[in-house]
């Protein structure tokens, strides 16, 4: 019997690594600080493009931001957001790319701060999951006051793309927030 998923599940359109996100890490608490600027990056990245467009080229990112090791990005300097811009793998967007470079400066900084970056994310939650308990997909809004909260705290650190649209995709994206529907397989 083949298993439930949300019924937006990429609007028709997946693919097997949109399936395999959804089914393996979108909305499951992440906790590893590596994983969770990755997910900064991806989610800036995907401002203006589909989800499916970045998680096609997550490797190329990968690869092309040293493994998304924050320390490694954080000292990019105008050389290397050259080499990026000319890398047909990863979204070409000086913007973008600049913002996982001071991102990257950003994250160390609260890091020193908190000890890690997963302290001060899951801090707003007391370290619990916001599960919405959704039972119809159009009740999942695209922002909140949470999101929005978020957003605030992580613009006052310095971080850019961090607009409450993409923090709240990221907290779902990194399971701080659950948005599966009730009846899904793979809450």
């Amino acid at each position: 019997m083949e298993k439930k998923r949300c019924d937006f599940c990429f609007g028709g359109k997946a693919t097997k690594k949109s399936l395999l996100y959804h089914d393996t890490r979108w909305c499951k608490p992440e906790h590893r600080d590596g994983e969770l600027y990755a997910m900064l990056v991806l989610e800036g990245m995907q401002a203006g493009v589909s989800w499916a467009l970045i998680l096609e080229k997550e490797e190329n990112f990968r690869k092309a931001f040293d493994g998304f090791d924050p320390k490694t990005v954080s000292s990019y300097d105008e050389t290397k957001i050259g080499e990026l811009l000319r890398d047909r793998g990863i979204i070409r967007n000086r913007s973008k790319i600049e913002a996982a470079v001071s991102n990257a400066r950003a994250f160390l900084k609260v890091q020193e701060e908190f000890g890690s970056f997963d302290a001060f994310l899951w801090g707003f939650t007391g370290g619990k999951v916001v599960d919405h308990r959704l039972t119809d997909v159009r009740d999942m809004p695209a922002r909140d006051d949470f999101s929005e909260k978020v957003s605030a705290e992580l613009k006052k650190r310095g971080f850019k793309f961090v607009g409450p649209t993409i923090v709240y995709s990221y907290l779902q994206g990194v399971g701080v927030i659950n948005d599966h529907a009730v009846d899904c397989d793979f809450r």
